[in-house]
Formats: C-alpha cells, structure tokens, sequence
C-alpha cells in the first residue's frame, strides 16, 4: 500500500509517501513540505497549497491519504489555517476518489511510539527508526506527515474493515422495503 500523509498547515504544509504493509517493512518514497508566503492572500496560499498536493498525488499515485485531524487550538487563526490546509487536501483526494483517513495526533503518536503524548522530538526519532533513514526529516511537518503515512499503513487496513463490518451490520439489520 503506497500512502500520502498531510500534516496540514497554510505555511508549512508537510507532505511524505510511505509504502507498505501491517507487519512488513516500510520504504519512504519521498517527502517535503509544500510552502506559502505569510505575506499572501489567503486564497493565493489556498492556491499554492492545492497545487503543491495535486502535484504529489499526480507523482506518486498514492493508494490512500492520510491528514492530521484538526483539533481544538487556542489560537483561532492557527485552527482556521490547519481546517483550511486539511479540506484541501481531503478534496484534492475525494477528485481521485482516493479513500482519506483522518487521523489524530495522539493516535498517531500512539501508533509510532506506543505513547499518545510522545513529543516532536520522540516522533521524529521513530520515524527515522521506523523508515531505516540516515537523519531524521526535516522539518517537523515534513516528519509528521510521514509518521501519519506510517499511521495509516499500520492500522488503515483493520479501520476500513471495522467500517466495513459496521455497514453490513446495519444494512443486515434494516428491512427491505417493500413495493408499494
């Protein structure tokens, strides 16, 4: 499975391909950070964001992608950025009807370092760890996207067949209608 990871952002917005498979070793296949200018236009940044994810979808034909869920910020602006980076990069996968997982930092960090708390510092360590990388990546959103990537791989699969499992279940549950 090839995986597209978006730690979204208006100013940094780190993106990172991962292949692989729960239980097998997994391969970075390329990893960056899309950036806009403070100093523009919302829509201009929107823009460059949009662009810079169709881009990495177009080059690495991912199975999946994965974004960072948006929580709760004290700072307004900051939230508002992140929702905006976040829709666009759920949009971008919805046009290639990709399956998008969003995915929260504490399962995240759960899921790289057994520890829903885990710092930047320890999340970038088992990344580099997990991927057999010589140094670490750079920036951390560039580190956090490939750890949402990893995320993913790992439990993706057992999330859409609990999704799967929960749809037959009420579809088994509801009547059939009848003719009328």
């Amino acid at each position: 499975m090839r995986v597209l990871g978006v730690d979204p952002g208006l100013t940094r917005c780190g993106v990172g391909v991962v292949d692989g498979a729960p239980g097998a070793p997994l391969s970075l296949v390329a990893v960056g950070v899309i950036r806009t200018p403070a100093a523009a236009e919302l829509p201009e940044r929107l823009l460059g964001i949009a662009e810079g994810i169709e881009g990495w979808l177009a080059e690495h034909r991912p199975d999946a992608v994965a974004v960072e869920r948006v929580f709760a910020q004290a700072n307004l602006r900051t939230v508002m950025g992140t929702a905006q980076a976040s829709g666009i990069a759920i949009t971008a996968a919805a046009r290639l009807r990709l399956p998008v997982a969003l995915h929260t930092p504490s399962e995240v960090k759960a899921a790289i370092t057994g520890s829903g708390r885990a710092d930047k510092a320890q999340v970038t360590a088992m990344v580099t760890r997990i991927l057999r990388l010589s140094a670490a990546p750079k920036p951390a959103d560039a580190a956090d996207a490939l750890a949402l990537a990893i995320c993913h791989v790992w439990r993706g699969g057992a999330m859409a067949r609990i999704a799967r499992a929960a749809a037959a279940q009420t579809a088994a549950r509801t009547p059939a209608r009848r003719p009328e």
